[in-house]
């Protein structure tokens, strides 16, 4: 396995490694947690142990092994190098596993199961395909358990000025593990805590006093910077895509939300709603004229301001819910007591029922959190009063309806809505969400199966599966509305709402041949036509339906003229969520992915370097500099530039508008 990284010994580190291996008899099966939660240098200690020993094996259980992305070569590597280094850090501690497991190098006496995994990046690692384990989240914990776990390491931080220790940003599945090896006659894991003086403190469901670890480890070097998601831009799609969904959403209600710019999308457009409603009606009208007055958004959500607001239960914390904390969206507060929770929902809550709310109360409830830097340094800087209206808790409590607490997830989770991304939808309504057809894995079911079947449970709530209506660019482009596909994550009888860019298509209780037309009617104008007539063949759809006229409107030029003065003005801008780039790198992630969109064929490259010699040439200095480009030397830099030259003059980026006031 690589050794390519070296680190300064660590007498804590050498030290931890020797216990554990000690406890488990050389033998490991050791859990770590999803994301963020993994101490990557105790787990590099650990594999490199094990890797140097043939008496050691290590049978690894975990998910989300985070590694930044690679530079790549040409103009993106120009890009992504300083940039890189300037995000993570030049000490990050890249998982050694993980890089191995990505060359299909891992040793044989190192084994990965992992349950979810970086989208898209071990689509071509076969031992990474081979020993993915197909779970919903909320059984991870069982099956972990069943495998025999003998240690558990784990990223924690440690109270400030106390002796606790909080499981921060992952009690996803730490104690719902140790039930289950409970329940199921298993020994109790070795538990080790590594702490992260980065990590912010957070008190409540995930504290625990300083034994409930078997051992915790304090670095006596400076810790690297968290890993942190570099923010995405948000194109027009999105946008689109987001301001459908918001509508969905009722005041009062609850919410849960994925990761990713559509999901940056519909906070941004929750928060539009709020803080800036004439924009926000206004961006309604212009996506689809008569759209706030529809009846499915007068039966389901909204588009007036929050009064009451939002909960927020999600397995994620994410930089969408920072956003909507603090415009003052998420501020509905929910307490741990039944009967208080029904006279509330009643609207008969009592003096004591009222003052427990206003000290007591939640108004964010996570498994996990992963995002910016911007989101750590908010957690850590909320004053203790509003950080306690955050509760990270078990997935098992936020993934799940069933059980003891049923009747309280009840009255918590009122008019609830469920946004999650998919990549492919059938016309049927079924969703494909986490492998292709062919059995490789993209990323994982996650807690996405869990959402979906919650909200039918659940009296009042709705499930919104959102993606584009297709992916990539010019001739490459293909539908992501389908007739079929080889594999699904989310069955069609479990159908509910489908949003893409070109609308909503609401398939709860619908017949098949309803479903069909909901769905070609969000789906993209060249798609249409071969749809229905898989629907025709299939029985699902009379031969002598004709497809609307409206609908040859479903494209992305059609969507783009009616959003661009919004986008002009601001309204709806590239980075809703703040971004992670200079003003330079903006503009530079806009050219390069103006190049991307146009070079993915042979005759696409040609006619773009033919355009890029004859062409508009944009004179931004600042641009060139940043790529090293603003004296090309040699014939391949020169036409570099040129290139990027071009491109920085048919891009456009979106700038955001002054924050809005907090309500």
């Amino acid at each position: 396995m690589s050794q390519r990284l070296t680190a300064p010994p660590d007498p804590a580190l050498d030290a931890a490694v020797d216990r554990l291996l000690a406890h488990a008899g050389g033998q490991l099966v050791l859990a770590a947690p999803l994301g963020l939660g993994k101490p990557h240098r105790l787990l590099n200690a650990i594999t490199r142990r094990v890797a140097a020993d043939d008496s050691l094996s290590l049978h690894l259980l975990t998910a989300l092994s985070l590694t930044p992305p690679s530079a790549g070569k040409g103009l993106q590597r120009r890009f992504l190098m300083p940039f890189l280094a300037r995000h993570f850090g030049s000490d990050f501690p890249v998982l050694d596993y993980a890089v191995a497991m990505r060359r299909d190098a891992l040793p044989a006496k190192i084994r990965v199961e992992e349950f979810y995994m970086q989208s898209g990046a071990l689509l071509g690692s076969p031992c990474a395909q081979r020993d993915y384990v197909s779970l919903n989240y909320t059984h991870v914990a069982r099956a972990v358990a069943a495998r025999g776990v003998n240690v558990l390491v784990q990223k924690v931080a440690r109270e400030p000025g106390g002796s606790r220790i909080s499981l921060s940003c992952n009690p996803d599945l730490t104690f719902d593990l140790l039930d289950e090896c409970l329940r199921l006659g298993k020994p109790r894991p070795m538990l080790v805590g590594e702490v992260d003086p980065n990590l912010p403190w957070l008190d409540g469901p995930c504290a625990v006093p300083a034994g409930f670890f078997d051992l915790v480890i304090d670095h006596p070097s400076p810790a690297p910077r968290l890993f942190a998601l570099p923010r995405e831009p948000v194109g027009d799609a999105d946008h689109a895509i987001g301001l459908y969904a918001s509508t969905l959403v009722r005041d009062g209600g609850t919410l849960q939300i994925g990761i990713g710019s559509l999901a940056d999308a519909l906070c941004h457009a929750l928060v539009l709603r709020h803080t800036r409603n004439d924009d926000y009606l206004a961006a309604l009208e212009a996506l689809s004229p008569g759209l706030a007055q529809s009846p499915l958004v007068r039966d389901v959500g909204g588009t007036a301001p929050f009064s009451e607001g939002l909960y927020g239960a999600s397995e994620m914390v994410n930089d969408g819910f920072r956003a909507l904390a603090q415009a003052g969206v998420l501020k509905r507060r929910v307490l741990d007591d039944v009967g208080a929770m029904a006279r509330i929902n009643r609207g008969d809550a009592t003096d004591r029922d009222r003052e427990r709310l206003a000290r007591d109360g939640r108004w964010l409830d996570g498994a996990f959190y992963l995002g910016s830097h911007a989101l750590y340094d908010w957690l850590r800087a909320l004053p203790a009063d509003q950080a306690r209206g955050i509760g990270m808790t078990r997935v098992s409590h936020i993934n799940q309806l069933y059980g003891a607490d049923e009747p309280l997830e009840r009255e918590q989770r009122r008019d609830a809505r469920f946004f999650n991304t998919c990549m492919m939808m059938t016309a049927l309504g079924a969703a494909v969400s986490d492998a292709l057809e062919d059995g490789r894995v993209v990323s994982g079911v996650g807690g996405q199966y869990n959402f979906v079947a919650m909200a039918h449970a659940l009296d009042d709530a709705r499930s919104a599966l959102m993606l584009r209506a297709r992916r990539g660019h010019g001739r490459q482009a293909t539908a992501n509305v389908r007739w079929n596909y080889g594999h699904v994550t989310i069955p069609r009888h479990l159908r509910d709402i489908v949003i893409t860019e070109h609308g909503i298509a609401d398939l709860r209780g619908r017949s098949d041949g309803e479903c069909v037309l909901a769905m070609a009617a969000i789906a993209h104008a060249d798609d249409q036509k071969p749809l229905l007539e898989a629907a025709r063949k299939a029985g699902k759809l009379a031969h002598g339906f004709s497809a609307p006229a409206a609908w040859s409107a479903n494209t992305l030029a059609s969507l783009s003229a009616r959003l661009a003065p919004l986008r002009r003005a601001g309204v709806l801008p590239d980075y809703p969520m703040g971004s992670d780039f200079t003003p330079e790198e903006q503009r530079l992630v806009a050219a390069l992915a103006w190049l991307v969109a146009r070079t993915g064929t042979l005759g696409g490259r040609i006619a773009t370097v033919l355009s890029a010699l004859a062409g508009e040439q944009a004179s931004d200095e600042a641009a060139l500099r940043r790529m090293d480009l603003q004296a090309p030397r040699e014939l391949g830099e020169r036409l570099q530039a040129r290139l990027l030259r071009h491109a920085l003059a048919k891009s456009r980026v979106h700038p955001s508008p002054p924050a809005p006031t907090q309500t």
